[in-house]
């Protein structure tokens, strides 16, 4: 009786019915999760695995610099600005993290006017924030070119450990990837916005899953603000 019942499940083609209501619920794109959007969902196990990623780095960085014989350079004079003939260390650092803070705001408004329906405020928060991300990237590359020109390279540098470069480059550069991303992402969103696309699908929850994935950005952000430049 019960092989004749796990059989009757398994038609058609010899697939159980189990499998079936899974692939039929992945192909079609639902809510897998009971009361989780699907989007929400796949954007928090990506955060998670890059949370991972950074992580590793940011640990072997400190690793590193633990371990290193010669002398570490001074964030604050490597970093430093020079106006009238003074050097204001780390103004650039600060401009740039009161930047990327500044656009979690924007973003925080965003997704609370996206789902009020407000179509013109969000797409015009959104590009706020796209604007503000183009900005740190923009304020990135200058800090990138102005060390290269000052000696700075993967493997050395002229004021200490070789090891510096190698750990700036690869961590300022990974994240600013990351935000350069965000930027593209929150343009093709707002676009979307703006045309009125959730407005008729009703689902204003891309705004909110960019959101996360800007706000990650900030917080990570933080982090190499704190061990990397303060340190």
């Amino acid at each position: 009786m019960e092989q004749g019942q796990v059989a009757a499940e398994a038609e058609p083609g010899g697939v159980p019915a189990a499998l079936r209501g899974f692939a039929t619920d992945w192909s079609a794109d639902q809510e897998t999760f009971r009361h989780v959007h699907w989007g929400k969902a796949m954007i928090w196990i990506f955060l998670l695995s890059d949370t991972f990623i950074f992580s590793s780095f940011l640990v072997s960085y400190m690793t590193m610099r633990a371990s290193v014989t010669q002398p570490w350079p001074n964030p604050s004079e490597v970093f430093a600005l020079s106006f009238g003939g003074q050097p204001i260390p780390l103004i650039l650092i600060a401009i740039m993290t009161f930047v990327l803070i500044s656009s979690s705001g924007t973003m925080a408004m965003a997704v609370n006017f996206g789902y009020r329906r407000n179509r013109k405020v969000t797409a015009g928060l959104m590009l706020a924030t796209a604007l503000l991300g183009a900005t740190f990237v923009g304020m990135q590359a200058f800090e990138w070119s102005k060390l290269i020109h000052e000696g700075v390279r993967p493997w050395g540098n002229p004021w200490g450990a070789a090891q510096f470069g190698a750990c700036f480059f690869m961590i300022t550069g990974f994240h600013g990837l990351h935000v350069s991303g965000g930027v593209i992402i929150l343009l093709v969103v707002a676009l979307k916005v703006w045309r009125g696309h959730y407005e008729r699908s009703g689902d204003y929850s891309a705004v909110e899953i960019a959101g996360l994935y800007w706000h990650f950005v900030d917080l990570v952000w933080v982090f190499i603000f704190a061990f990397f430049y303060l340190w």
